[in-house]
C-alpha cells in the first residue's frame, strides 16, 4: 500500500507567492486560467486601504485578486521576527492572522517567515496562535514533502533553473512516494523587471497533467498530514482513518478511498 494525493493522482504541484504586490493580479490570474492554486502571503499592515493604488493590493479586492487562491500570513508589518521580543512577534503574527481572517471571512492558517527567518521560538510562537504550516526559503531542489510543516522548505525560487526543475518532476522516480514540487517567490520580480516569460514558460509545460494534483499550500498540508495520522494493523492490512479528510491509497486491488472516520481491510477476499 502507498499514499497517493486525490484521486489517485501522483504528484502536487504548489506556489507561495509573498508581500501581496499588485502584480499578483497577474500572476493569481496566470495560475487560475491554467487550472493551478497558489498561496499568496500577506502583511494586512501594508495592504493599501483602497482599490487602483500603486503598490500592494488594495483589501477591498482580496477576494478578486485571490479568487480560487489561500492567502496566508507574513507577518503584520513584514518585521525580522529575529530583532522582536516576545510580545512584538506575538502581535506580530496573531494580529495578520486576525486581520486577514476579518478581510476574507475565512480561516488563515498558513504562513511564511518574512525575510524567510525562523527560530524555535517563532515557531512555537507560531503555532502557539494557530499556524499551521509555514514556509522558509530554503530551497531543497528536490520533491520530498516535509517533515516538519512549520519547517516547510520549498523546491525552488522561480529563478533557480525552474523550466529545468520542472522537467525533472514530470520524471521523478518511483522511488519517490508523494512528490511534491514546490515554487516559491514574489511577483515584484517579475513586474518591475517587465519579464514574465519564465513563470509563462512553466506554467504553460505543467498545466493540464492528469497525474498532477495542483492545490493549495494548506490542502497539501491538511491532506499530508490525515495520512500521517492513519492507523494501521500490525499485519499492515487493516486502516483506520480518524481525520476529517478523505485519503486515497493505491493497493493490490487498485485505487482505495479511505473516508473520514472509516475503517477498511485491504487484504484480498
Amino acid at each position: 500500500m502507498r499514499f497517493v494525493y486525490p484521486g489517485g493522482k501522483a504528484k502536487a504541484l504548489t506556489f507561495s507567492y509573498d508581500d501581496g504586490q499588485i502584480f499578483d493580479r497577474r500572476l493569481t490570474e496566470l495560475f487560475r486560467s491554467h487550472g493551478m492554486k497558489g498561496t499568496f502571503h500577506l502583511n494586512s499592515g501594508t495592504l493599501d486601504p483602497g482599490k487602483g493604488n500603486h503598490t500592494f493590493v488594495g483589501a477591498e479586492e482580496l477576494e478578486e485578486v485571490y479568487r480560487g487562491h489561500e492567502i496566508a500570513c507574513h507577518g503584520l508589518q513584514h518585521r525580522n521576527p529575529a530583532q522582536l521580543s516576545d510580545q512584538q512577534l506575538l502581535l506580530e503574527i496573531f494580529e495578520d492572522r486576525k486581520n486577514l481572517e476579518r478581510m476574507t471571512g475565512k480561516m488563515i492558517c498558513g504562513m511564511s517567515y518574512a525575510f524567510g527567518i525562523y527560530s524555535e521560538k517563532v515557531m512555537n510562537t507560531a503555532k502557539t496562535v494557530g499556524i499551521k504550516y509555514s514556509r522558509t526559503v530554503n530551497s531543497t531542489g528536490g520533491f520530498y514533502p516535509p517533515t516538519d510543516f512549520l519547517q516547510w522548505h520549498p523546491t525552488c525560487h522561480h529563478s533557480d533553473r525552474l523550466l529545468e526543475r520542472g522537467e525533472e518532476f514530470l520524471n521523478v522516480p518511483g522511488y519517490v512516494e508523494l512528490p511534491l514540487m514546490y515554487v516559491w517567490g514574489h511577483s515584484f520580480e517579475f513586474g518591475y523587471s517587465g519579464d514574465w516569460s519564465v513563470i509563462e514558460a512553466f506554467v504553460e509545460k505543467m498545466a493540464g497533467k492528469d497525474d498532477i494534483w495542483y492545490a493549495t499550500n494548506m490542502e497539501i498540508c491538511t491532506y499530508l498530514s490525515a495520512t500521517r495520522q492513519v492507523e494501521i494493523s500490525a499485519d499492515g492490512m487493516t486502516m483506520y482513518n480518524p481525520t476529517a479528510v478523505s485519503v486515497f491509497m493505491m493497493t493490490q486491488n487498485g485505487l482505495v478511498e479511505l473516508a473520514s472516520g472509516q475503517t477498511l481491510y485491504i487484504g484480498e477476499h
